[in-house]
């Protein structure tokens, strides 16, 4: 990339990768890049790094304490670049300390919503406000999510925002266009975030909104085209939004040299496996084609109860099928895979990432150490939503571009405790009548008045107006009373969310009556199954799936 650009100093935030989505949102271009690189190369004299090109710098959140031997600290080389810099939590607190200020641990914590005030009248907050109180101070809502604070602003800084909890919530040195802000404007809870950020990039850096998908999409097409060349590329079709967009991506890239396999691990959802190959078959120039493996899968998983082991089993499974039919199609050197940001944040697997380890993914924690393809994952920087649009900028289907998200390991995540097949048939038909209703049942204007929705979804299907839906098998039987008879049976518990991102997400506010259809209709069509339950857990503290 070549156009002007934001820099964003990863520090091992869960939401490193958030921030440049922002960026990127708005139209600014960004690059991220652990502050382990800059550290080794203090000049951050990089290749991939172009200086010259650098409008301003986003110092990311971290998981550290400011002033702890194994802490990282920020570099004289980023302020060197003489460009404006914003720190975001302890972006905020490594600025704060590295130019004269103090910071102090467990220090009037915070997580979760805020209520901030501007003060200062400063460039990055001046006309930003939610609401006004009754002596006219501009509000902010926002996301905390902190155990230090800085006590004693740096020489030159002004305090430009507080909340009840938090003295310094933000501060601001004008002359220099340093800011720092205690509260996560990347986070969706955070309502001016967008606009705290483009107001940095555009007024501040002056930087140019060059970025869109379509450019994206070109230069993914040509750099695959040269990465790949004359070599064959195996790609893990599942069927899902993501290996879907990659399936189009090489498709364009390499034609026929592409491969798509498509692994029936019997953990898929009802009739998963004809739906896939009835959609892709003939549609690609390259060879679509079908492995049943379901007999593999659950002899592996027999008696496995921890989720990481399930997902570690199932992505070694995936990886030693794929590379069996890159020897039988010879000349393969290349395996594709639907990789996500989401993915590789929670399982910590970026080059130089100091991010906490959530939960690994099958087609991230489970690959092996000695992989004989090389790895293509065009979509690795991306996040579900712009997944989406890139989809849709290449002109994928609007029901394959906006289908709810499957997870790689199936129904295996979705099943707590042992995966056996009667549990996985039971989650397949109780998956089947929640997807039905909600794509059944049209948001009215009674929702909209309740609060339950916004106005943009009247019409639409609580299925298109949700981001994920989906059923777990709970391995807890209760007492229950059916025709009369007593009986002693299985729990399903239900979860619907809204996102944008996939990183946070609330949960969905279904109308009552449907949620009630959703119960009941499970209960008398689901052999096995007496009490239904509703999981109302938002992200975080809760990740969307179970396990």
């Amino acid at each position: 990339m070549i156009s002007p650009y934001i820099l964003i100093i990863d520090y091992g935030s869960q939401l490193t990768q958030l921030v440049a989505r922002r960026v990127r949102d708005l139209g600014f271009y960004s690059e991220v890049i652990s502050f382990t690189v800059v550290e080794k190369h203090s000049s951050i004299n990089l290749k991939s790094t172009k200086l010259s090109l650098i409008r301003g710098i986003i110092l990311s959140g971290g998981p550290n304490t400011v002033g702890e031997n194994t802490s990282p600290c920020l570099e004289d080389s980023l302020l060197r670049l003489n460009v404006p810099i914003l720190g975001i939590c302890y972006g905020m607190q490594i600025l704060a300390d590295k130019l004269g200020g103090t910071v102090s641990y467990g220090k009037n914590r915070e997580f979760g919503k805020a209520l901030i005030r501007a003060r200062g009248h400063s460039k990055l907050f001046r006309g930003i406000q939610d609401y006004t109180n009754d002596e006219g101070h501009g509000l902010m809502e926002v996301w905390m999510s902190h155990g230090d604070s800085v006590t004693k602003l740096p020489p030159g800084f002004k305090l430009i925002a507080s909340s009840s909890d938090c003295e310094v919530a933000a501060i601001g040195n004008e002359e220099k266009n340093f800011y720092g802000l205690q509260f996560h404007p990347e986070a969706s809870h955070t309502k001016k975030g967008s606009v705290i950020l483009e107001r940095f990039c555009k007024e501040v850096c002056n930087c140019e909104q060059s970025w869109n998908m379509k450019n994206y999409a070109s230069l993914q097409i040509k750099k695959i085209k040269n990465e790949v060349g004359s070599d064959k590329v195996l790609l893990g079709l599942s069927g899902g939004v993501d290996s879907a967009v990659v399936a189009k991506i090489l498709d364009e890239a390499v034609g026929s040299q592409l491969i798509c396999i498509f692994v029936d691990t019997g953990l898929l959802r009802m009739n998963e496996a004809s739906d896939v190959m009835s959609v892709f078959s003939g549609r690609l120039k390259g060879i679509v084609k079908k492995i049943d493996a379901s007999k593999l899968f659950f002899n592996a998983l027999k008696g496995i109860t921890d989720p990481e082991e399930k997902r570690k089993i199932v992505g070694k499974l995936f990886i030693e099928i794929f590379e069996k039919e890159a020897c039988n199609f010879g000349d393969v050197k290349w395996l594709a895979q639907g990789t996500i940001y989401p993915d590789v944040v929670e399982s910590a697997g970026n080059i130089g990432s100091v991010a906490k380890k959530i939960k690994s993914h099958h087609n991230v924690g489970g690959l092996p150490d000695r992989l004989s393809l090389k790895l293509l994952e065009p979509l690795r920087d991306l996040f579900k939503d712009e997944v989406r649009r890139l989809g849709t900028t290449l002109g994928l289907e609007h029901q394959l571009v906006f289908r709810h998200p499957f997870p790689g390991p199936g129904l295996s995540i979705r099943i707590l405790g042992e995966v056996t097949e009667e549990r996985v048939n039971l989650l397949q038909h109780a998956d089947q009548i929640l997807i039905n209703l909600l794509k059944n049942t049209a948001v009215d204007e009674k929702d909209i008045a309740q609060g339950l929705t916004s106005s943009v979804n009247l019409g639409r299907s609580w299925y298109d107006s949700t981001s994920q839906a989906f059923v777990v098998f709970l391995p807890v039987k209760s007492v229950g009373v059916q025709g009369d008879n007593r009986t002693y049976q299985w729990t399903i518990a239900v979860r619907v969310v809204e996102t944008n991102d996939f990183m946070t997400a609330n949960i969905a506010r279904l109308p009552f009556t449907l949620v009630e259809n959703i119960s009941s209709e499970i209960i008398n069509k689901v052999e096995n199954i007496n009490r239904v339950v509703f999981d109302i857990s938002n992200k975080p503290p809760a990740t969307i799936e179970w396990e």
